[in-house]
């Protein structure tokens, strides 16, 4: 028998015995492609291997031990907190609850109660559950129903116990992400809890949002190549792999998206968009328009991966026969977002609001000529994630939700738009949108793989 003959036997062998105990011998993983933030973006990238699903729960797992590890207490130290209680019913998971839960969970569990408190003087964090099942060992089981039946009085003596100066639940005014204590899980508990106790009530709506605006080591390693992906499926998605120029419709691209990402074993966080812009016709053309030489072609395309998503716009020009390159007019175009995208970037600062963010970059870019509209949000565990707006597409002033200040360690959609004339169009007006996913590192910006600088070519021959 052969070297390779006896692999084989072996692996076979061993694929047998991990399946007759449950797979649990198999603790050979492979782990998600590795690479470094950059600035120049790679035309039509080659796919990152993407992980079986077994082999994305120990990434999940390892990285939510380290957030809790790390994240947790500098916030609650930070926000002066000293008790944060969460509470989600199944199927009904509020956003931090759902950010908590392993990778085999898929839902809360009856009614899963989270707490943590920071008893003081530098020592850990406690992390309590009291529910009827754990969480992968990241929470100590803290509650047997079997001795006390009722839960709310469970949670009740912990507090009682561990006799907080503050309590912060999460009720907020402003974001969905601080505000998933429901009315009837609120009178719950405060019927148990004693009225001092009532007291030290506070909202945790700023805890909510560093928790999960706040990005770490162990996910920005795996952060580019997620964004590589996409960009690899778009990539696709804007070439003749899938485009025939007076044959393919917008919406067909659109559903190869689905299709495809279904096929890969993943899931986007939003159905793709894909838009004609052509000479003589104003707007985006969209649907069952077909796609046909000389048309702008854009798409907002995002997906989601060992729990972080992305969220990607690109530009592609389908060429007219005998044409090798785009007219200037619209390269142009593209350039003059670029040029609003470095001016974005050297205005982010620690401490500055999103809204003061905004101000200072729309007013250089309208100083150089430019004619920009910024709407750019954080991203990370959610698309459109927690943490201030910096700008709306159709609010280019102030607004409530870009009031907080912007920190480090925290990921961007850098999405904005610039709208120009093009001579070749007649002078027609186009949007030349552009998204792409970054870091700030508390002193400068990066993107995480890169930037579209160039339009995308689609042969029509």
């Amino acid at each position: 028998m052969t070297g390779q003959a006896v692999r084989i036997l072996a692996i076979a062998l061993s694929s047998l015995v991990a399946f007759a105990l449950g797979g649990e011998l198999n603790a050979q993983h492979t782990e998600p492609p590795l690479q470094p933030m950059h600035d120049t973006e790679t035309a039509a990238p080659d796919m990152p291997d993407i992980l079986p699903q077994r082999d994305r729960a120990p990434v999940i797992d390892r990285i939510i031990a380290d957030r809790l590890e790390s994240v947790l207490p500098q916030i609650m130290r930070e926000q002066g907190v000293d008790m944060w209680v969460l509470m989600s019913r199944e199927y009904f998971e509020e956003p931090v609850v759902a950010s908590l839960l392993d990778a085999r969970s898929m839902a809360a569990r009856r009614r899963t109660i989270l707490i943590f408190f920071d008893p003081g003087d530098g020592r850990p964090v406690e992390r309590l559950t009291v529910s009827r099942y754990g969480l992968a060992g990241l929470f100590a089981p803290s509650w047997v129903p079997e001795e006390q039946p009722d839960q709310w009085q469970a949670v009740a003596d912990i507090i009682v116990d561990r006799d907080p100066a503050s309590i912060a639940i999460n009720t907020a005014e402003m974001t969905a992400f601080g505000d998933g204590m429901t009315v009837s899980q609120y009178r719950a508990m405060m019927s148990a809890l004693p009225a001092a106790y009532q007291e030290r009530i506070i909202s945790g709506e700023r805890l909510s949002v560093r928790w999960l605006e706040t990005r770490t080591a162990s996910e920005m390693d795996i952060y580019p190549g997620i964004v590589r992906i996409a960009h690899s499926l778009m990539g696709r998605a804007f070439s003749r792999e899938v485009i025939t120029p007076g044959t393919t419709t917008a919406d067909d691209v659109v559903w190869w998206y689905r299709e495809e990402l279904s096929r890969l074993g993943l899931v986007p966080w939003f159905h793709p968009s894909v838009g004609i812009q052509r000479a003589g016709h104003d707007g985006m053309l969209r649907g069952d328009e077909i796609i046909l030489p000389g048309d702008l072609l854009w798409t907002d395309f995002g997906i989601t991966y060992l729990r972080l998503n992305t969220d990607t716009q690109h530009l592609a020009y389908v060429l007219r026969p005998g044409e090798t390159s785009a007219p200037a007019g619209l390269a142009e175009g593209l350039q003059a977002t670029n040029r609003v995208q470095d001016i974005l970037l050297s205005h982010f600062r620690s401490g500055l609001s999103g809204n003061e963010v905004l101000a200072r970059a729309r007013a250089e870019a309208v100083e150089q000529g430019l004619n920009p509209s910024i709407y750019t949000h954080p991203i990370g565990l959610h698309g459109h994630g927690a943490g201030p707006a910096i700008g709306f597409w159709d609010n280019q002033g102030e607004t409530p939700r870009g009031a907080p200040d912007i920190y480090p360690d925290t990921a961007w959609s850098i999405e904005l738009t610039t709208f120009n004339p093009v001579p070749e169009w007649d002078d027609q007006i186009v949007d030349f949108r552009s998204e792409e996913n970054a870091f700030f590192d508390g002193e400068t910006v990066r993107f995480l793989d890169g930037r579209q600088t160039e339009l995308v070519l689609i042969p029509s021959d």
